[in-house]
């Protein structure tokens, strides 16, 4: 949600912040604008739309100047339009800023600037912050870096800021909490990103700000970082091990088409160096020295949002059916309001694509407080959860730019299991032969998911039957019913269909009600414990003449006989089965989306990261 780049060095500085910003645009947002010094100008250019808006609105004034910085807008305060959008002026309009986050006391600091003369243009709380920021300096007397520090110790919020002042047009100030910031290290040169997505092709060298950091980035000089406290810090300097290409369509219309067939890989990817059906090994190095607390564990409490949280009741299953631990699932954003119980036996695994949602990290503070081991799972290194928690695993399923996540579903649930299954084996709660049986079957699920999407076309087939409908009902039982969740959230997200999953028991409990001939139902009817009570309920959608399609194992006959369309997958271990049934669902979902001509990677409303509440 929302997205920055900044950059100060020797060459041109609009061409990198441009790229960036596009770079930037699956975190999703409604307006852009940058802002460049050129021989003593201030030239700042904003408007309500895309990039490529914005670059069409400059068209020929003047993009020159080696500093400036850029941004992508998502509306928090005030609404989308040009006013609104980022940089926003200082009362003098010498100095400009760009802000990601939240302002929480923004009310009483506007209107105690406006006793002192302070006139408003927006109604963002971000203009509010740099207009404070030039008052301090001028009223104080200070350098501008020391009016930063002084007013960021007068916020309450969330914040990741860049400033460009033409009384110091060889400087940026950079500052953060909650929000994301990174700054890349170039030759002379200095980058500056709400991740690493614009800077990749520019430097590998990399410095992650910290919660109320301060950085002053002068040309020709040194990275210096001090606190809000004014506490001197040392960068710490980390190599970026993101790819180039992988921040590339590679010849795919989507970036979502593209991670979704990425998934054979980014499962191998999340397993390599940590499991081998041939030596009976599982080891998940990021967890080892916490090890023990899993051992010794009465529950487990999952924290996540949206198909993290998924991908957590998933992993429910997984503990509790495996290694005989209770497990709690949790919404992040209740569970951080709530008050909850949390004893310091307790081991809470954070879950979250990105490493940065607000909710999330809001929600490991307080267990922490409690005094419970955190244990993150995250795709981005380097990020806020990952810093957060006392220890973790990376799922190493790339950079995934689709805001409906895809490949980071599965790649979650991947790590997820081997951490499971490497509890259970250590308490002995599964037999040796047992284990080994599910490892080899891990091992197995990136060349079935390779024949999954084989399928592609029937789906596709399928998807232009049921395009124009205007709700759908999802149905799983067991480790099936997170699925149904899952595939109903990508048809809402990409399609904006309406569409609800429910275990299939559940829907004489309500659902039943809404089905007729034109309501879909998809199901997830593959062979295991629950194949005959799922087959009944099938059967009562058809006493209803509702329209079922139905994922089943490969060779089943009895659904198939009943079902409207089925789509067949491998046959497999029923625990691992939310890995490769979820495939279909995520294709179905997409060939919908394309062909009712939504914006398949940037859905409307939606933020790849939701780094503010």
């Amino acid at each position: 949600m929302c997205g920055i780049v900044a950059y100060i060095g020797n060459k041109q500085a609009y061409p990198f912040l441009i790229k960036g910003l596009q770079r930037l645009e699956y975190r999703g947002y409604d307006s852009a604008g940058v802002a460049m010094i050129d021989n003593g100008q201030l030239n700042v250019y904003k408007c309500k739309g895309k990039v490529i808006d914005l670059h069409n609105f400059i068209g020929e004034q003047n993009k020159g100047g080696n500093i400036g910085i850029g941004h992508t807008r998502w509306a928090t305060h005030g609404v989308p339009n040009d006013v609104n959008a980022h940089p926003h002026y200082s009362a003098s309009k010498n100095m400009v800023m760009i802000h990601n986050g939240i302002i929480e006391n923004y009310g009483p600091l506007k209107e105690e600037l406006k006793k002192r003369g302070h006139v408003f243009m927006s109604d963002t709380d971000t203009e509010v912050l740099i207009h404070l920021i030039e008052d301090i300096q001028q009223k104080e007397n200070v350098p501008l870096g020391e009016a930063v520090r002084i007013a960021l110790n007068q916020v309450v919020g969330a914040y990741a800021i860049v400033i460009l002042s033409k009384d110091n047009p060889d400087e940026l100030f950079a500052a953060k909490k909650g929000s994301p910031m990174v700054i890349g290290i170039g030759q002379d040169e200095f980058y500056i990103a709400s991740d690493a997505t614009p800077i990749v092709e520019y430097t590998k060298n990399v410095v992650y700000l910290e919660d109320e950091e301060i950085a002053f980035i002068e040309r020709g000089k040194e990275l210096k970082i001090k606190t809000i406290k004014n506490k001197a810090k040392t960068p710490y300097v980390q190599e970026l091990e993101m790819k180039l290409e992988a921040l590339e369509k590679g010849g795919y219309d989507h970036f979502m088409l593209k991670e979704i067939y990425e998934q054979p890989r980014s499962i191998k990817d999340s397993m390599r160096g940590r499991l081998s059906s041939e030596q009976g090994v599982v080891n998940l190095g990021g967890i080892t020295e916490y090890e023990q607390k899993f051992l010794n564990a009465k529950r487990i409490i999952i924290i996540a949002c949206g198909t993290s949280w998924h991908a957590g009741l998933v992993a429910e299953y997984l503990f509790e059916d495996l290694a005989r631990i209770p497990v709690e699932v949790e919404y992040a954003s209740e569970f951080r309001y709530r008050n909850p119980i949390v004893y310091e036996d307790d081991v809470v695994i954070a879950i979250s694509q990105s490493g940065e949602t607000a909710d999330t990290l809001a929600a490991i503070e307080l267990a922490k407080s409690k005094g419970a081991t955190i244990i993150g799972v995250c795709n981005v290194v380097g990020s806020s959860i990952a810093r957060a928690t006392h220890a973790g695993s990376y799922t190493h399923a790339g950079p995934e730019i689709g805001v409906a996540s895809t490949k980071a579903f599965t790649a979650q649930v991947t790590v997820l299991t081997l951490m499971a299954l490497r509890i259970a084996f250590r308490k002995g709660t599964i037999s040796s032969s047992r284990f080994h049986q599910l490892l080899s079957e891990l091992e197995a699920i990136p060349a079935k998911i390779e024949r999954v999407l084989q399928t592609n076309d029937k789906i596709k087939y399928i998807a232009d039957i049921y395009k124009n409908v205007s709700n759908a009902l999802y149905l799983g039982r067991g480790y099936s019913f997170p699925v149904a969740l899952e595939g109903a959230l990508k048809l809402k997200e990409i399609s904006y269909i309406h569409a609800e999953g429910y275990p299939a028991a559940e829907m004489k409990h309500g659902p039943i009600a809404l089905i007729d001939e034109e309501m879909p139902v998809f199901v997830i009817a593959t062979k295991g414990t629950s194949y005959e009570k799922v087959v009944s309920n099938i059967q009562e959608v058809k006493a209803r003449k509702g329209k079922i399609i139905a994922i089943v194992t490969e060779g089943d006959t009895q659904v198939k006989a009943m079902a409207d369309y089925t789509i067949e997958i491998p046959e497999t271990d029923e625990i691992l089965v939310p890995l490769v049934s979820v495939v279909p669902l995520q294709l179905l979902s997409y060939h919908i989306a394309v062909m009712r001509g939504c914006n398949v990677d940037q859905p409307r409303n939606l933020a790849k990261s939701v780094t503010v509440e």
